[in-house]
């Protein structure tokens, strides 16, 4: 029995080991040690107390409970009754109360055992499905953003175009406004659908180099478009100055397209000790309220997507501030200790 112990310990640890097979041959020893008690006992030890082995027998059942389930270990549990009212009768030893009672308790036992590993079993494949899903989600969302930066820019331009033209650029302009609200219904129908499905949570990218974030946004600056940053480099994971360069440029995209032409607009960037704070701010018009909401409902997804969801996947707060003739300020906030969050858990 201590022999057999060791080894069904050191094989059940082992995930590729555990299998109905052991499990039938653990079973097999724990009947056997029962059944051997009639060689190593008397009639009178079994009517004072149960054999030393029905208690070893216990962890034989318990395993059972894991690998088989409730319905596999009621049936050894069972089984295991049957055996020990058996040895008795081969020993010619009194069946008592207390043989009764093993038996309910064991069966009690592995009904729960099995139970609660079911329990466990179903929460481990829906917490598995739950990572897939938002993995799928992430990888849309992304794609979104890459074919509103790019596809979806294109085609409202040549909408607007063709309108201002006329004549056969007129019919071009109005095909390449249905394509670009088709494209926009996939990609909201998708994001929305998807979201609507999925609960939480992924492995972990490569360490990336670290870059200044300083260099990715002044390449954004224009006549109109100003970048004010620390003299000390700022220095983030290069996947997060990519990320939070493109939600820059979005922001100063809606500025171009959405303000009149003599909008300027400043970029701030704030070097804290664990984070790091660009704020977008413009002397436009403002956003009038539910400006926002009616946007995405329409699919138009620069703010929602280009700006509010790439910092969200970097671990970071984003706060809109925006007044009717006052302008528009946009804070992306990127926390240094954990950036790329939804990163971590999307891929």
């Amino acid at each position: 029995m201590s022999g057999w112990t060791v080894l069904t310990t050191y094989a059940y640890a082992r995930p590729a080991w555990r299998t109905w097979r052991l499990l039938t041959a653990d079973l097999v020893v724990a009947f056997g040690c029962l059944f051997a008690t009639g060689l190593a006992a008397t009639p009178f030890y079994l009517t004072q107390a149960p054999p030393l082995s029905s208690y070893w027998f216990a962890g034989a059942a318990l395993s059972a409970s894991v690998i088989w389930g409730r319905r596999g270990a009621a049936t050894v549990a069972l089984a295991y009754g049957f055996a020990d009212i058996t040895l008795r009768l081969l020993m010619d030893a009194a069946v008592t109360a207390a043989t009764v009672r093993g038996v309910v308790l064991l069966l009690l036992a592995c009904l729960a055992v099995g139970y609660m590993a079911r329990v466990a079993e179903q929460a481990e494949e829906r917490f598995a499905q739950a990572v897939t899903l938002e993995a799928r989600i992430r990888e849309r969302e992304q794609l979104a953003r890459s074919i509103h930066d790019s596809v979806l820019q294109v085609l409202a331009l040549v909408r607007r175009r063709g309108d201002e033209i006329g004549g056969e650029a007129a019919e071009l302009g109005r095909m390449a406004g249905e394509q670009e609200v088709r494209l926009r219904s996939l990609i909201t129908d998708g994001l929305d659908s998807a979201a609507a499905g999925s609960s939480a949570p992924g492995g972990a990218p490569a360490p990336a180099t670290a870059m200044d974030l300083r260099d990715a946004l002044r390449r954004l600056e224009s006549v109109r478009f100003s970048v004010s940053a620390p003299a000390t480099p700022v220095l983030l994971p290069g996947y997060a100055v990519a990320e939070l360069t493109a939600a820059v440029a979005a922001a100063l995209d809606n500025v171009d397209r959405h303000c009149p032409p003599q909008t300027r607009a400043w970029v701030l960037v704030e070097d804290e000790e664990h984070a790091v704070t660009v704020t977008v701010r413009d002397d436009g018009p403002g956003i009038p309220p539910g400006r926002l909401d009616r946007a995405r409902a329409d699919g138009r997804l620069g703010v929602a997507q280009s700006v509010l969801g790439r910092v969200r996947d970097l671990g970071g707060s984003t706060e809109l501030y925006s007044e009717p003739g006052e302008g528009t300020e946009i804070e992306m906030v990127v926390p240094r200790d954990r950036p790329l969050q939804g990163f971590r858990r999307g891929r």
